[in-house]
């Protein structure tokens, strides 16, 4: 397995309003999608893009992150960080099922099975302990789960 692309960077957030006006108006977005409510995984997010090297809206995306009720992961980590924050990050893989099986080859601790993410494709957790302390998520590119 070598290292994909990096999707985005998930910011988890009390108020997904409140990043949306930060990111206008303090960074300057000037592309920010549409917030949506993941029910499976007891979160409403919202994808901020930003520009890639050509200047093109291309690039690395923040993922705004914001717990639904009953949401116990986000929520804790909110309880920790109440202004909120980096919360992982997330690179692309061709074959979701090869990099699974590739982690847990080297011992690393996958977190639940692929499972559909925000993007309608296949994705996967890996334990931050086994990550440099960075909660890691895998995404599979280039095939539609719908």
């Amino acid at each position: 397995m070598k290292l994909g692309r990096l999707n985005h960077i998930g910011v988890a957030t009390p108020s997904i309003a409140d990043s949306i006006a930060f990111y206008r108006d303090v960074m300057g977005a000037t592309k920010i999608h549409e917030p949506f409510d993941l029910p499976d995984q007891g979160v409403k997010v919202c994808f901020v893009d930003t520009p890639g090297a050509d200047g093109e809206m291309n690039g690395t995306q923040i993922e705004l992150i914001e717990p639904l009720p009953g949401n116990a992961s986000i929520a804790a980590f909110l309880e920790k960080n109440p202004a909120g924050g980096q919360h992982h990050v997330c690179y692309e893989v061709p074959d979701i099922h090869a990099a699974k099986a590739e982690f847990l080859r080297q011992g690393k601790r996958v977190l639940g099975e692929p499972r559909i993410g925000a993007h309608g494709t296949l994705i996967f957790f890996v334990h931050p302990k086994d990550m440099q302390g960075v909660l890691t998520e895998i995404m599979e590119v280039g095939v539609t789960a719908h």
